[in-house]
């Protein structure tokens, strides 16, 4: 088998650009994304479960999310240029093989100190894969069709969000929690035999240097937008890591129930996602605003309310629905806000977002605790609407590229 990029994409112009598209490859990297997202969020469907077999509250079984998306952070910044030597088709590789080996071992773990240890695999090949991501896809496709590219590779965000969550559920309910991860296991084989076959050889190259993350904060408004990400964000994880706990203390629910529960919001969040994309045509300020007010609204209703098992449902489908619309809104905000250094901004986004998870898996983790699940609905719910209100007062919208600007006195 030849893995060349001439095998995979019919031809190179100048300075390696592919004039075809290698869209098997393309495919593979969404798969990996999808591996990636499912392992990252099962210990959220599954903290009851992994809580008493590792004789740890749940509390504590809460920071396998917390230590991956700390790890996260610190790869998506020094893998980069640890690997610049060598062929980023290796690197990839490396990367599943790492998650592999990260689910399989926690599904053998026999305490929460090695769970966590082989969550830092998981976090190296989240990291560095989200930092390579962008760049990679520019040398599967030619220019004009690279934010297509980029669509499809980030739309295993969406799949895995949808599956992740009620899968572990279901599966940790049926044959318990370490059967979800060997399922993720298997996943990741699948990928790396994928991958294995339709990865082109990329080999390393020089690449004229870019502004750095603080050259980016020291522009005028990204500093204050990237503060409003991370709010929503914190927010949002807080609430996202201990959902099954507090599904479980709002009124008395079954494993079936819940499952399902959380499958409608999977496949909200992935609406959410579309939906975003009609909002944002017509405001992307509205789109920031809205999404983490609503978010915090159904947070907070679902502690304050006494509702039964069909409004719980609803406020779950709402919850997921407007959160699909918040990590798409922030890729065009700083898309839109740093045209001109897209690759950093969206290493910047990354860092914040997985600097943000692991703030809110902390806090969250911190308020269950102290006053239980209350807490941290109550905490983190009031935070979302901290964000909107942020966001609406010190957030600036740049002009889209081409057309007009959807709130003119803010723009830079």
């Amino acid at each position: 088998m030849r893995n060349d990029v001439n095998n995979a994409a019919p031809a190179f112009a100048h300075e390696g650009e592919p004039t075809g598209a290698a869209w098997t490859a393309v495919f593979s990297l969404a798969m990996g994304v999808f591996g990636l997202l499912t392992a990252e969020y099962l210990p959220a469907s599954l903290l009851t479960p992994m809580a008493a077999d590792l004789h740890v509250s749940e509390a504590l079984a809460g920071q396998a999310v917390t230590v991956t998306a700390v790890v996260a952070l610190f790869a998506g910044l020094l893998v980069p240029g640890l690997t610049r030597r060598f062929d980023r088709r290796v690197v990839l590789l490396s990367f599943t093989g790492l998650m592999i080996a990260s689910n399989l071992l926690v599904a053998l773990s026999s305490s929460l100190a090695v769970l966590l240890i082989m969550r830092i695999l998981l976090g190296v090949a989240l990291g560095g894969f989200w930092s390579m991501a962008a760049a990679v896809a520019m040398r599967l496709v030619p220019a004009r069709l690279v934010p297509r590219a980029l669509s499809f590779i980030f739309s295993g965000i969406a799949v895995g969000t949808v599956v992740s969550v009620p899968l572990g559920s279901y599966l940790g309910g049926l044959y318990g929690w370490r059967s979800a991860f060997v399922a993720a296991t298997a996943v990741g084989v699948l990928t790396l035999i994928v991958q294995l076959f339709t990865l082109p050889r990329m080999a390393a190259r020089n690449t004229a240097r870019t502004a750095s993350v603080m050259a980016l904060l020291r522009r005028p408004g990204i500093a204050l937008g990237m503060m409003g990400c991370v709010l929503a964000h914190t927010g949002q994880y807080a609430l996202f890591t201990y959902i099954r706990p507090a599904l479980e203390s709002v009124i008395p629910i079954d494993v079936n129930s819940l499952s399902l529960m959380l499958l409608g919001f999977g496949v909200a969040n992935f609406v959410g996602t579309l939906l975003a994309g009609w909002l944002m045509e017509r405001s992307l300020r509205a789109t920031l605003v809205l999404m983490p007010a609503i978010v915090g609204v159904a947070a907070l209703f679902m502690i304050w309310l006494p509702v039964q098992i069909s409004g719980l449902m609803c406020l779950i489908v709402l919850w997921g629905l407007a959160f699909g619309g918040v990590p798409v809104a922030w890729s065009n905000w700083v898309a839109r806000a740093v045209p001109d250094q897209a690759e950093t901004a969206g290493g910047m986004v990354v860092a914040s977002v997985q600097s943000s998870i692991a703030a809110g898996a902390a806090l969250g983790g911190f308020m269950f605790g102290f006053s239980g699940v209350a807490g941290v609905f109550i905490t983190a719910g009031s935070m979302m609407l901290l964000a909107a209100l942020f966001i609406a007062i010190k957030v600036r919208v740049a002009l889209p590229q081409h057309g007009q600007p959807d709130t003119p006195a803010t723009h830079f």
